[in-house]
């Protein structure tokens, strides 16, 4: 295994291992990496045999500490046509690397395993043979197409009062329109803002259009409720969830999710309402992954390890 740091001009070779690979995601593309690139040190490395790209490991540095990736929901090795033995060596040979650099840890945060298109885990079990800690430990909930759970009735009555009041659902151009309502819903209720801006959220909408999409519950030309969909190959992701003090008392956000999963079950096998945690996963918000479950969701578990390096 050879390991070469990455720069701009490995763009379309990391890219293209990042399409082909198992385990690889839009949000791993160089695109999507290195458009907040002014707030994280790009320490970046892939893995070669010879002239041939194997994998990919996108690392950020801060000080003495590597993460992998502190711009990311999920990181982890992302290779093509690895066994076992070859993934524990490229990571062996990507952690000689960074401790020769100076980092004295790699806090790891392996893929989820849904959102893999075929089993990719022999990272797990390098961080076991490497002594990892798990440090963190978040709790999503998604709903297998395959097995989707019961729908309580809540759910399904706040589906029906939205319908029966006329919301319209589907995709939505409006960013500027939403962002308002989300930082509005975010600030008042959680004392919290949206990680990306308008601005950044516009542009990577932008650049994966396929991947990335606004879809709105409205009503008479109004926003009354929003969620912004990250499709991956596997999973269909909801994030930046709002809904107004009107769309509330319509069920808005039950009609909108009922839509929405409907739509992605065609061309996924999962659909993901993200995780609901706070205070570095200790802490459970339990009306908010109660409301996720009652769509018909079970538990997914987002880690994070460190390994040491010194």
């Amino acid at each position: 295994m050879q390991i070469q740091p990455y720069s701009p001009a490995l763009a379309e070779r990391w890219n293209e291992l990042n399409r082909a690979a198992a385990n690889g995601h839009f949000m791993f593309d160089r695109q999507f990496l290195d458009y907040h690139a002014d707030r994280f040190e790009d320490s970046s490395l892939m893995v070669f045999q010879g002239e041939r790209a194997v994998a990919l490991l996108p690392v950020n540095r801060r000080g003495e500490e590597a993460w992998s990736h502190q711009g990311l929901t999920f990181g982890g090795l992302v290779s093509h046509n690895l066994g076992t033995a070859e993934t524990m060596a490229a990571l062996d040979a990507c952690v000689e690397v960074l401790r020769a650099q100076g980092a004295r840890s790699l806090t790891y945060k392996p893929l989820p395993w849904i959102y893999a298109r075929e089993p990719a885990q022999a990272d797990l079990y390098w961080l076991f043979r490497r002594d990892a800690a798990l440090i963190r430990r978040d709790v999503s909930a998604a709903i297998d197409y395959r097995a989707r759970g019961p729908v309580s009735g809540r759910r399904a009555r706040g589906a029906r009062k939205a319908a029966a009041a006329g919301l319209v659902f589907g995709p939505s151009d409006d960013w500027t329109g939403y962002w308002r309502l989300l930082m509005e819903v975010l600030g008042q209720r959680h004392g919290a803002a949206p990680v990306h801006s308008l601005d950044e959220i516009r542009l990577l909408a932008a650049r994966f259009p396929e991947q990335i999409a606004l879809h709105t519950a409205t009503l008479d030309g109004q926003i009354a409720a929003g969620v912004v969909m990250f499709a991956s190959a596997q999973v269909a992701h909801a994030q930046y969830i709002a809904v107004g003090e009107q769309g509330r008392a319509l069920g808005a956000l039950d009609g909108l999710f009922e839509h929405l999963i409907h739509a992605h079950g065609a061309t996924h096998r999962w659909f993901d309402f993200g995780i609901s945690n706070t205070d570095q996963g200790r802490t459970l918000n339990e009306g908010l992954i109660r409301q996720k479950e009652e769509f018909g969701a079970g538990a997914v578990v987002h880690d994070f390890y460190r390994v040491e390096l010194s």
